[in-house]
């Protein structure tokens, strides 16, 4: 057996509370060949805020010692043990702690445990080996800086407690840190421990639901070197210029000691509450690399007194080694373990940053309370010190402490053994007169609604490598309004391309998942950021094609009128009496209707507009055609009638003429009536041909209803090509039929060659060519048949006779 560990420091009282700290960080191990007694284990490198928790534990115990309304008369001692930053030697430690120096004989059992209550570990790892050790015999386990969330689990640690909150909440906060910062690409660092691995887990949950990525998630443990290379690559590599560093204090330090080595600088550290305060991290060696870190820890809470006894009453009551005359030489040998310590009895200027004192400080006095509470204390009658008390009851009684502190902090736990969460945002920062700093930015509190609870001022923060300006870390640039997000394949979601929203589709906002399609009247602006009416289009006045068009009809308006007059003016010449006059006349004026009937087509449709162009159409264009077959059956029934014996004029005189001209027009104003009536034609917005415009256009109604007005116009039209083409060879010096014949050829070639192009040519052009059949038919009508007889009469006046129609003049 090897000799039992010795406690730190240690006083005895009626209680006594034991202690378990890393006052040491470096421990130097025994051999282990098991040939001789083992060596306790030593260590050396003082832990600065570890030794001022044990001289916070010692201070609180005094003052309550002096207390007459708490524990009355009732001392209470400690046993602060050195746990070494090590598991092995806090394992010696716990085991230390709970039996004490030597083991008593059974006969000697009073019933009274050795320890009350344990206050520590202070590092979340050792915590959890020190609550599952002491979980089966019951000893409250209360821990001043352990926020592990696995802690909270009351299956597995039914009697722990802890004075600081659970680091659930710490991550929650950390991730809503870079959220608010507007970082969405960050690297992660962790202690390969359960303060490491749980707490990262927590971030990184609360990370995935705000939609950060994480590049990568390195660990290491204080003892391995070759990963804490490892780590140190990976970030010297990555491209993420915020690391999340979810590490314990020691680990922390070697990571700093390898980036100033590597001098990998400009990296903006977030940090926790077991590294970003810590005073012995802050240097200038380390600000250089670590200058700007910004990160939560909890409250600065100055204990009043405090401060004065850590440079003199602490060393006078507790280790009197400094007054060397008047102690002996048993304490004078004690004394010599102590000399790295004695080294700080006249400096304090780190208790002011120390922030975790107060939690040590509540952590006493909820053991006090707890206690003052079995033992059934009164402030004038005392406490009833020969109760047994057990370590079961000491946690059921912590249970249900409920206080408040001389600083004004309330002190209750909750379900789970912690308390509320309340951090301090700290930047790492130089101060004007060259010192380093931990500047207060910000903070978080858990008790307070959500929409509160989180508070930044950005303002206030001088950023990695001494910048005014926030950097900048995504893995890509925001896509900007207009665009969309695409996953990269095999990256994580932060990773994307922006892709043009596609025409017809917009997004509004910056980062968009998606594009939203526009409303079927709508179309995208040519940023794609919002929908826009779109342009309605239809053949109108003011367009060249229009005004081209309205010129033409109106030339061919004005030719009709000009012919109309120069017949008129020699309505008494052969030429002009020839062939019925009274149908020339009403063929210029069904022409007249048929060139303004195209003006009909132009300008924006409406429903009256939309039935009157196509009925318009229709029926001047019967009108127009019968005119002309009245004239070819003039032409055949007046060469009949000169063969001998024939009496066919007196059949189709001009009461008749008038009359088919009557009843070929009346056939296509019925067939008009009845599509008016059944399904007319009404103003129609097609989208069909061209998605970002609107073509304002008439629709049919009945397909039925126009093929029967067009396959009318074409039965007589094809009718009078075919007797025009029978009466061409009539022997006449003046044969209209010949003229007929071609401007019936024409007209047929028109509107053959229409039908294909009408059909296929969309939008404004479908009108336009329309528009340019009926001129085309039109002035061919008007050339063939009139332009001849007007060459006659202006050109070639002696030929306007009836001797020369009828062909008896001689001829030289």
């Amino acid at each position: 057996m090897g000799d039992p560990k010795d406690p730190l420091l240690s006083m005895d009282g009626d209680v006594t509370i034991g202690a378990v700290f890393p006052v040491h960080s470096k421990e130097r191990l025994p051999s282990f060949e098991f040939t001789q007694k083992p060596e306790l284990l030593s260590c050396s490198s003082v832990s600065y805020r570890d030794f001022r928790f044990s001289q916070a534990m010692i201070y609180t115990i005094e003052e309550i010692n002096r207390n007459k309304s708490l524990l009355p008369n009732v001392s209470i001692g400690y046993k602060i043990y050195d746990s070494c930053a090590s598991r092995l030697s806090a394992m010696s430690a716990i085991m230390a702690v709970m039996n004490g120096r030597e083991f008593a004989a059974a006969d000697r059992c009073n019933g009274q445990p050795p320890i009350h209550a344990i206050i520590g570990e202070t590092e979340s790892a050792t915590t959890v080996i020190l609550s599952r050790t002491t979980g089966p015999f019951k000893i409250p386990v209360i821990s001043p800086s352990s926020g592990c969330e696995c802690l909270s689990n009351r299956k597995d640690f039914p009697s722990f407690f802890r004075t600081t909150s659970s680091d659930y909440y710490q991550g929650k906060a950390l991730a809503l840190l870079v959220k608010h910062l507007g970082w969405t690409w960050v690297g992660a660092v962790k202690s390969d421990n359960d303060y490491g691995n749980y707490g990262m887990d927590n971030f990184l949950n609360a990370a995935k639901k705000e939609e950060i990525c994480v590049e990568y998630t390195v660990k290491f443990y204080r003892t391995e070197s070759e990963k804490l290379q490892k780590a140190v690559q990976i970030i010297k590599q990555g491209t993420a210029k915020v690391i999340v560093a979810f590490v314990s204090m020691f680990e922390m330090g070697l990571l700093i000691d390898q980036l100033s080595i590597q001098n990998i600088t400009g990296l903006q550290m977030i940090g926790v509450v077991g590294w970003i305060s810590s005073k012995t991290l802050i240097t200038p060696n380390s600000f250089r690399v670590m200058g700007g870190s910004l990160g939560f820890t909890v409250r600065k809470i100055q204990i009043e007194g405090f401060l004065d006894y850590v440079i003199k009453a602490f060393w006078e009551t507790t280790l009197p080694c400094s007054q060397r005359d008047d102690v002996s030489s048993k304490v004078l040998l004690n004394c010599s373990k102590y000399q790295d310590l004695l080294m700080l009895r006249n400096y304090n200027e780190d208790v002011p940053e120390e922030r975790y004192l107060s939690n040590v400080y509540k952590a006493v006095y909820a053991v006090a309370y707890a206690l003052h509470s079995l033992l059934k204390c009164k402030e004038q009658e005392g406490c009833e010190k020969a109760l047994t008390l057990q370590p079961q009851q000491v946690v059921e009684a912590l249970k249900k402490v409920n206080f408040t502190v001389k600083f004004g902090d309330h002190v209750w736990f909750d379900s789970t053994g912690g308390v509320v969460a309340h951090y301090e945002v700290v930047n790492w920062q130089q101060a004007s007169d060259g010192s380093l700093q931990f500047k207060p930015v910000g903070y978080y509190d858990a008790s307070l609604p959500p929409d509160q609870r989180f508070v930044l001022n950005t303002e206030n923060i001088i950023w990695a490598g001494g910048q005014r300006e926030k950097p900048r870390s995504v893995c890509s640039e925001s896509c900007p309004p207009g665009t969309r997000k695409a996953a990269q394949k095999g990256r994580p979601v932060c990773c994307y391309d922006c892709i043009t929203c596609a025409d017809g589709e917009i997004s509004n906002e910056t980062d968009s998942n998606n594009c939203q399609q526009c409303p079927e009247e709508y179309w995208s602006n040519t940023e794609n950021t919002e929908c826009v009416l779109k342009a309605v289009e239809f053949l109108s006045f003011t367009e060249v094609m229009g005004i081209v068009l309205v010129f033409f009809s109106l030339f061919g308006v004005g030719i009709t009128l000009l012919v109309a007059i120069l017949f008129y003016s020699k309505k008494d010449t052969p030429i002009v009496k020839a062939n019925n006059s009274e149908l020339s006349f009403l063929l210029l004026f069904s022409l007249i209707l048929c060139f303004l009937c195209s003006l009909t087509f132009i300008g924006r449709p409406t429903e009256w507009s939309c039935m009157l162009r196509h009925t318009a159409f229709g029926i001047t264009f019967v009108l127009c055609i019968s005119c002309v077959l009245g004239k070819t059956i003039v032409v055949l029934m007046a060469f009949k009638a000169t063969l001998p014996g024939s009496n066919v004029m007196k059949w189709f005189g001009p009461a008749q003429q008038r009359l088919s001209v009557l009843a070929f027009t009346f056939v296509q104003v019925l067939i008009c009536v009845l599509w008016l009536t059944i399904s007319p034609p009404f103003p129609y917005k097609n989208m069909r041909y061209f998605k970002e415009k609107i073509i304002l256009e008439c629709n049919l109604g009945s397909t039925i209803g126009f093929s029967a007005v067009l396959g009318y116009i074409g039965l007589l039209a094809l009718l009078c090509f075919i007797l025009a083409f029978l009466a061409r060879t009539l022997p006449d010096n003046f044969n209209e039929a010949k003229f007929i014949t071609f401007s019936m050829l024409i007209f047929c070639a028109v509107w053959i060659t229409f039908i294909p192009s009408y059909v296929s040519s969309p939008g404004k052009f479908t009108v336009a060519v329309e528009i340019f059949a009926i001129l085309a038919s039109s002035f061919s009508l008007l050339f063939c048949i009139f332009f001849p007889k007007c060459y006659i009469i202006l050109f070639k006046p002696e030929q306007n006779t009836k001797q020369h129609l009828m062909g008896k003049t001689q001829t030289k």
